[in-house]
C-alpha cells in the first residue's frame, strides 16, 4: 500500500468510527453528564474515552492476530476464558444490540412527539411509523443505505455543526461553574456508550490488511475526533440548558429522560436549531438503527440455526425486531435507562472487562499487569455501580436542584 494511500485508508476508516460513535450516546450525553458539571463531565470523557480506546487496541491486536475473516467475540472470549467467557460474550451482546434498538425507537419517538408538540396519546402511533420506517429500510434496501454511507456521515456533521453554532450564541457561562463530582458515576454509562464503536473492530483490520499500525493510528484518530465532538456538544448542551428546576432544565430533561435536543430546541425557539435537530437525530438513529439492526438479525440467525436447529427468515425477523418494538410500546420512557443498561452492563463487561482480563492473561511483565488491573477496576466499578443503581441500591440524586448560579457568581466576585 503506498504511503499517500495509507493515508488516505486511515482517514477513511476513521471518519467510519466517528461516524459509529455519533449516535444515542451523542444525544444523552448533555443531560447525564450536565448534571456533574461540565469540569467533571470533561474529565470523566477523557478517562472513559481513553479506557475504552484502550479495550479497543485489545481487540484490535486479537483481531490482527487472528486473521480471520469470520472473526468474532464469543469465539475469542471461550479461547481466552471457557465456555463462561463464550456464553457470557453472548448474553451481553445481545443486551447491547437489543437494547439499543429500544434506545433509537424510544428516542425518535420522543423526538419527533416533543418537536411537532404531539399529544402523548399518539406516541405508540409515532413509534410504529417510525418502526416500520427503519425496521424496512433494514430490510430491504441495506446496499442502497450503505452505498450512500457517506454522504449521511456528511450530512450528520453539517447538522451537528448547525445545531453547536446556533447553540454557542445561547449559551451562558456562569452554567459552566457547577460541579458535582458524585454524580459523575451516574454518566459513566452514557459516556462508555458514546464511545463504544468496537463491534467493527474486526472489519476495521480486515479493510486495512490486518496492519495493526494502521489499525491504531485509525482509531485513535476517530476517538480523539469522537471526544472533540462530544466535549463540544456537552459544553454547548450545559451552556444552553437551565441549571435549576424548570420545564426545560436539565434536571427535568433527566427526569423525563429526554434526549438533549428537545429541552434546547424549547430553549432556543429556532426553527432552523429544529431542523437541524430533527434531520440530525433521524440520520443518527436510522444509520445507527441499520447498522446495529443488521447485526442483530445476523446474531440471531446464527442462534437459530446452530445452535436451535431452526432455520426460518420469518421467525428470524420476528425475534429480532419485536422484543425492541414491544418495550418501547409498554415503556416509552426509557430512552436513558436502555442506555445506562446497555453502556453500564453490556458494554462495560463486552468491550470492558473482558478485554481487561485478556490484557492480564498476556502481559507477564509488572506495569503491562498493573494497567490492565487498573482498567479492570475502571471498568468492574462502573458495573457494579450501575447494578447499584438500577437494583435501587444505590440512590444518587442530582444536587443541580440546589444550585443558584447568580449566587455562586457573587461568591466567586468576592
Amino acid at each position: 500500500m503506498k504511503k499517500t494511500s495509507r493515508g488516505f485508508v486511515v482517514v477513511t476508516i476513521s471518519l467510519l468510527i466517528v461516524g459509529n460513535l455519533i449516535g444515542v450516546g451523542i444525544l444523552a450525553l448533555p443531560i447525564n453528564t450536565g448534571l456533574a458539571g461540565l469540569l467533571p463531565s470533561l474529565v470523566g470523557m477523557l478517562v472513559l474515552g481513553g479506557a475504552m480506546f484502550f479495550s479497543a487496541l485489545i481487540l484490535g491486536r486479537e483481531a490482527v492476530e487472528a486473521k480471520k475473516e469470520t472473526f468474532n467475540y464469543p469465539s475469542l472470549y471461550q479461547r481466552y476464558l471457557g465456555n463462561a467467557g463464550k456464553w457470557i460474550a453472548v448474553v451481553t451482546n445481545m443486551l447491547i444490540l437489543y437494547g439499543l434498538l429500544v434506545a433509537y425507537l424510544t428516542g425518535g419517538t420522543t423526538i419527533l412527539a416533543n418537536l411537532f408538540a404531539v399529544p402523548v396519546t399518539y406516541n405508540p402511533l409515532i413509534t410504529l411509523g417510525l418502526f416500520v420506517v427503519v425496521t424496512g429500510i433494514t430490510i430491504m434496501n441495506v446496499r442502497l443505505i450503505l452505498k450512500y454511507n457517506t454522504l449521511i456521515m456528511i450530512c450528520l456533521f453539517v447538522f451537528f455543526l448547525c445545531m453547536v453554532v446556533i447553540g454557542e450564541t445561547r449559551t451562558d457561562i456562569h452554567h459552566y461553574y457547577f460541579s458535582d463530582w458524585h454524580f459523575l458515576p451516574v454518566a459513566a454509562p452514557i459516556i462508555v456508550t458514546a464511545f463504544h464503536f468496537h463491534n467493527i473492530i474486526p472489519n476495521i483490520c480486515r479493510s486495512l490488511d490486518w496492519d495493526f499500525s494502521l489499525v491504531w493510528k485509525s482509531m485513535l484518530i476517530g476517538v480523539i475526533i469522537g471526544l472533540v465532538m462530544n466535549a463540544i456538544w456537552v459544553q454547548v448542551g450545559i451552556g444552553v440548558l437551565p441549571m435549576d428546576n424548570s420545564e426545560d432544565s436539565l434536571l427535568q430533561a433527566f427526569t423525563k429522560s429526554l434526549p438533549a435536543t428537545v429541552p434546547m430546541f424549547h430553549i432556543m425557539k429556532s426553527k432552523f436549531f429544529m431542523i437541524s435537530a430533527l434531520a440530525f437525530s433521524l440520520l443518527a438513529i436510522i444509520s445507527s438503527y441499520l447498522a446495529n439492526g443488521i447485526g442483530l438479525r445476523g446474531f440471531i440467525a446464527d442462534m437459530l440455526e446452530n445452535h436451535v436447529g431452526i432455520k426460518n427468515e420469518a421467525l428470524e425477523l420476528s425475534v429480532t425486531f419485536l422484543p425492541p418494538l414491544a418495550v418501547t410500546l409498554i415503556w416509552p420512557e426509557v430512552f436513558l435507562a436502555a442506555i445506562n443498561v446497555v453502556g453500564g452492563v453490556g458494554i462495560v463487561i463486552l468491550f470492558g472487562i473482558l478485554p481487561s482480563l485478556i490484557f492480564i492473561m498476556k502481559h507477564a511483565g509488572v506495569a503491562k499487569k498493573a494497567l490492565g488491573i487498573l482498567m479492570l477496576c475502571l471498568f468492574f466499578f462502573c458495573l457494579i455501580f450501575e447494578i447499584g443503581q438500577e437494583a435501587g441500591l444505590l440512590k444518587i440524586k442530582p444536587e443541580i436542584e440546589h444550585w443558584n448560579p447568580q449566587v455562586h457568581h457573587m461568591h466567586l466576585r468576592e
